[in-house]
């Protein structure tokens, strides 16, 4: 390693201060003692060494940033890099006589004068970020990019929507806006009896407060794991709505009678687009959901392997239009194209781009089955996924077997983990191939 150099027994490091840090760091180059007359020792502090200076330096740098949570950051690292909590300025000056001397001894530099930004860190000199609450969606989105990487545009904004409600609703609970650090647990507890005057009044489901305490929850999580706060506040912490009364909400599923007398009849689509009524036939043959079927770029369409199939899988892409991201980890999944859903497929190599990353599908087939008399009062064609669940329990498929071919999590239906290889794509197909519905000859 060119960057150590014996001096007598002991090894040192010498490194040139790289140009980016030279408005925080007076000196051009950094001798450091490794304290070590080996070799292979050296070579492993001076990693080490090399990378909290370079730590040091970049927090130093956030210490200029005119933004305050980067500031707010910064001077938590600092106080951290010289061994000390960072407190307010405050709190500080409540300490011992003795810490106090030992804080602004730390805040000096390689020259020997004391170095303000340290010092913001060290004595406290930063106050805790004034975030509002009509400011915490967009935090919470910019703190979000990693995890929201494969959603589109539009699901991105069905992301976003119901946290902005959920904020909107928090702040008429309080009666106006206010700065995030202010939510304690009796602010949450305010917002819930709002919830609860609502419910009472205008009928509104405790489902839609609990997911706004849910959303806010979350959003607090974030914004106090971004300023590294010691010990945050966990306001909504057993906040929720119980309603013995809420009726349990199942999509009721698509009688087999309805699929095979009505829909299979000539005629029954004549009236609905092609991608519509295909992505409709995939469905009802594959259980797939309905997005993770129209929202499918072309290359997830494998008509030409040896078992046709489908590609479930995270989408990432530089255009947030060719992005997808699919439910959870369980749901990546290849599909075997069987019956009227592989005939379906073969129309629509290219998959469905009318109703790619869109959300207006699901309003359109309704609309079209239950004007046509082909669904019974209140089904949807949500219901055609538990039909399909229906159909493998009738024909004797294991749970297990079920939830595979479904994208569910087998260690969740079990109870336990779940060992053993995954379903291959032959066993899929036979096993979907066993419960398919004959092909009628007009939608071959």
């Amino acid at each position: 390693m060119a960057n150590l150099h014996l001096r007598g027994s002991t090894w040192h490091l010498k490194r040139r201060v790289p140009k980016r840090y030279a408005e925080v760091e007076p000196r051009a180059v950094i001798w450091e003692s490794l304290s070590t007359d080996s070799r292979t020792v050296a070579v492993s502090k001076a990693e080490r060494v090399w990378a909290g200076y370079i730590s040091g330096w970049e927090a130093l740098l956030a210490g200029h940033s005119e933004d305050a949570q980067v500031r707010f950051r910064a001077a938590r690292d600092l106080a951290d890099m010289r061994g000390f909590a960072f407190l307010p300025a405050a709190t500080v000056a409540e300490r011992s006589l003795q810490e106090v001397l030992a804080r602004v001894e730390a805040t000096r530099g390689p020259d020997g004068r004391s170095d303000p930004v340290a010092a913001s860190g060290v004595l406290g000199g930063v106050n805790e970020p004034t975030l509002k609450l009509s400011e915490l969606v967009a935090r919470a989105e910019a703190l979000s990019v990693h995890d929201n990487r494969f959603k589109s545009a539009e699901q991105m904004r069905l992301w976003r929507n119901p946290r902005v409600r959920a904020v909107r609703n928090r702040i008429a609970a309080l009666g106006g806006d206010r700065r995030v650090v202010e939510i304690g647990a009796a602010e949450a507890r305010l917002h819930r009896r709002w919830w609860q005057a609502r419910i009472a009044d205008e009928g509104q489901s405790s489902q839609t407060a609990n997911k706004d305490f849910h959303y806010i929850s979350g959003m607090l999580v974030r914004f106090y794991e971004d300023i590294d706060h010691a010990d945050p506040p966990r306001p909504y912490m057993g906040v929720s709505i119980r309603d013995r009364h809420a009726k349990v909400q199942r999509k009721d599923e698509v009688p087999f009678a309805f699929i095979t007398e009505r829909w299979f009849a000539l005629g029954a689509f004549n009236g609905l687009n092609d991608e519509a009524r295909d992505i409709l036939l995939i469905a009802l043959e594959t259980g797939c959901r309905q997005s993770e079927i129209h929202d499918l770029p072309a290359s997830a369409f494998k008509l030409d392997a040896h078992v046709p199939h489908l590609c479930v899988r995270n989408e990432a892409a530089q255009d947030p239009d060719a992005r997808r991201e699919i439910k959870n980890r369980h749901s990546e999944r290849d599909v075997p194209l069987v019956g009227v859903a592989l005939a379906a497929a073969r129309r629509h190599p290219d998959g469905f781009p009318r109703y790619r990353n869109k959300r207006s599908y699901s309003a359109i087939v309704n609309k079209y089955l239950k004007a046509h008399d082909l669904v019974p009062e209140g089904v949807t064609v949500g219901g055609l996924r538990h039909t399909w669940e229906s159909r493998l329990k009738t024909a004797g498929l294991h749970t297990d077997d079920r939830g595979e071919l479904m994208g569910h999590s087998v260690k969740a239906l079990r109870g336990r983990e779940h060992y053993g290889d995954e379903m291959d794509l032959e066993r899929r197909r036979a096993l979907a191939a066993s419960i398919a519905f004959t092909v009628p000859e007009h939608l071959a």
